[in-house]
């Protein structure tokens, strides 16, 4: 009986401690489990941000949101503070999730999510709010700039957060610009600054500011203004026909370029008016001669003015007679295949000449190199002519 009774109670040791054992592992995992967790959001100014706390594991205890002052926002299901702008998305025990619309750059921070357990656990989540960057605006072009003059363009944004960048285009090409930034409360105002020293090719030029941001993805904010430069007129006659000549019709046109525009254009003869206006026509900035003759040559000169200047080209015309044109005359070809062969022929007589005389001149030299040689001597050829005179001297005694 005492056997038994101990066995019992051995047995009955045993499984509490296993109950007890099972019950502080599960208390411990519990514990474990019970922590909230959270993520960082960022969001765009004035559009709307969604703040979830979530726990794996939750034994009835509450979840709490606050805003970066420590001011509960929703406590479970229960909204504490007084802003329409923000709402209950989903409370249950294992989340709790809420939203804030129209969000400020005031409500970037940090908020805190809270599990009433013993002790209370905590996770945060920052709050990023991107500022967008106002529209841009480009001032310095209050007037047209005139030909050298120095001008200075400036491109400025505000509300940006972080601070935007800004480039310059002039027409397709980009162009370096001075970049400042500063701060104005919560974001920042950005302006860039390009100086130019204008001529008239920047007349009609586009200049381009393009603000980029990360508020504002792949679709930048850009503003263009058109450059308007005044300068002087450029002139350029052009004549319709390349040989006039009499009988024909025929146009100068007088080319001129200028901001403003020069017109009209004033056209004159040898320094005088044009001295036949029935067959000398002027249209606009044309000169038509409706009839040539040889009395229309001389310089014809087209001047334009503006407020800035004066310009003029001259254009000297010669007549020619159509019967002059057509007679025949020599065969240039020919005569120019002619010269080609004379020439030819020439280069080659010198070349075959040059050859023979170098070669013979090797000849002649090696000649009179062997004869002098064989030749005697001063002094042998001397004796040689003393003994030729005794020899004749005794010649000439014994024919006497």
């Amino acid at each position: 009986m005492m056997l038994q009774q101990h066995l019992l109670f051995v047995l009955y040791s045993f499984c509490g401690i296993a109950i007890k054992e099972a019950a502080t592992k599960n208390k411990v995992k519990g514990s474990q489990a019970q922590f909230p967790i959270t993520q960082n959001v960022t969001v765009v100014e004035g559009s709307t941000a969604n703040m979830t706390c979530r726990v794996d594991y939750n034994d009835n205890t509450s979840l709490q949101w606050s805003n970066p002052a420590q001011q509960t926002l929703f406590f479970g299901d229960k909204k504490a503070l007084r802003d329409n702008r923000i709402e209950l998305v989903r409370a249950s025990w294992k989340e709790l999730t809420i939203s804030i619309s129209e969000v400020a750059l005031s409500d970037e921070g940090q908020y805190t999510c809270s599990l009433f357990t013993m002790p209370v656990k905590t996770s945060k989540a920052f709050l990023t709010v991107l500022g967008v960057p106002a529209k841009p605006e480009i001032t310095g072009l209050s007037r047209p700039a005139q030909e050298g003059e120095d001008v200075t363009l400036t491109c400025t944004t505000s509300g940006s957060k972080p601070a935007a960048d800004i480039r310059w285009f002039r027409n397709d090409k980009e162009v370096q610009g001075q970049k400042e930034v500063n701060a104005t409360g919560r974001s920042f105002m950005v302006r860039s600054t390009i100086h130019l020293k204008v001529d008239r090719t920047d007349d009609g030029a586009a200049y381009t500011c393009v603000v980029e941001h990360i508020a504002l993805g792949s679709l930048p904010h850009q503003v263009t203004e058109v450059l308007e430069v005044h300068y002087p007129p450029q002139v350029q006659i052009v004549r319709s026909v390349i040989v006039p000549q009499e009988g024909q019709y025929f146009k100068l046109e007088c080319v001129s370029k200028g901001n403003p525009l020069p017109e009209p254009v004033f056209w004159t003869k040898d320094g005088g008016e044009l001295p036949d206006v029935e067959r000398m026509i002027v249209e606009g900035r044309d000169l038509i001669i409706t009839t040539l003759n040889k009395t229309d040559n001389g310089t014809y000169r087209c001047e334009a003015s503006n407020q800035l200047g004066t310009n003029r080209d001259e254009f000297t015309l010669y007549v020619y007679d159509p019967n002059a044109l057509t007679q025949p005359g020599p065969d240039h070809a020919l005569i120019g295949g002619v010269v080609a062969v004379v020439v030819f022929i020439t280069l080659c007589f010198i070349i075959v000449l040059g050859r023979y005389l170098a070669r013979h001149k090797g000849t002649y030299l090696t000649n009179e190199a062997k004869g002098a040689e064989d030749a005697p001597d001063a002094d042998t050829a001397i004796i040689n002519a003393e003994g030729n005179h005794a020899h004749a001297e005794e010649k000439k005694e014994y024919f006497i």
